[in-house]
């Protein structure tokens, strides 16, 4: 056998294995551990709709509410190995694409990359917050928002810096709600295993879901770019203040209600995605 021919059956056999059942079950573990994470984070958001703020409506929060369940370590150890399997998963995606007739293009394998930093980024800060009561996990998102913010406007063009990432989270959540809107997401799904039910489930979490969502990260966004054109970093916010901003609009709380809402929908259809989606 030549060496072309080996190096053919060496990748082959990689990418067999990249998508074996270890694969498959990382993918499906990583899903099901975002859907935690947004089910608790669409519950601490509706408690500050109806009047109670205590604690931070994103993954800090989220986790503070687990470590306080009976088994809260365990329950915190399973949810950062589950985040972690998902960034094996997408790096498996980068490496040999993934599922669907334009799975391997360069732009979903540099989409697939971009989701395995996110979220190699977020197993380690949940673990490092497992591992000990002074972890990572559990900083305010507005803080560190803030923070970030405030170290790159001090760069050269500092502030159009922050602005063209703010209106790319804010192209993102528009992206991101489009798709919902569109069912894009059934194009994952192995549709011919799933009962009727199955599927208006699927639609109604998903868009409801993806919808609320991609607002929630256009908001972000928009304040980022708001913070680069006043140059004030403390314009900047992270998803806590984000949400609470909803409550203060023309509409009042119940725009938060619906939003948060969406974050819960948005976190069954993750559950929905780990048990249905094709990897």
């Amino acid at each position: 056998m030549n060496t072309s021919a080996m190096a053919r059956t060496g990748r082959l056999e990689a990418e067999r294995a990249a998508r074996g059942s270890v694969t498959g079950g990382a993918a499906r573990a990583g899903l099901a551990a975002r859907g935690a994470i947004y089910l608790l984070v669409g519950a601490l958001a509706l408690q500050i709709a109806f009047g109670d703020g205590n604690r931070q409506a994103d993954r800090g929060g989220a986790l503070a509410t687990l470590a306080g369940q009976p088994f809260g370590a365990v329950l915190l150890w399973a949810l950062g190995l589950g985040l972690a399997g998902m960034a094996l998963w997408r790096l498996s995606e980068a490496l040999f694409g993934s599922v669907g007739p334009d799975g391997r293009t360069p732009r979903k394998r540099l989409l697939a990359a971009v989701r395995c930093v996110f979220y190699l980024f977020v197993a380690y800060s949940v673990l490092r917050f497992a591992a000990g009561p002074h972890g990572g996990g559990g900083g305010s998102s507005d803080k560190q928002s803030r923070d970030v913010t405030a170290r790159v406007l001090d760069l050269p063009a500092g502030q159009w810096l922050v602005g063209a990432a703010g209106v790319g989270v804010v192209v993102g959540g528009v992206w991101i709600a489009a798709r919902a809107l569109r069912r894009d997401y059934r194009d994952e799904l192995r549709l011919g295993r799933m009962s009727r039910w199955s599927r208006r489930f699927v639609d109604v979490t998903g868009v409801g879901g993806g919808a609320a969502r991609g607002v929630v990260f256009a908001a972000v966004g928009a304040f980022a770019v708001r913070a680069a054109v006043d140059y004030r970093p403390d314009r900047a916010k992270g998803l806590d203040d984000t949400l609470r901003s909803f409550a203060h609009t023309p509409l009042g709380p119940s725009l938060l209600v619906c939003v948060a809402a969406g974050f819960v929908l948005f976190g069954l259809f993750s559950f929905a995605l780990a048990r249905w989606r094709r990897v």
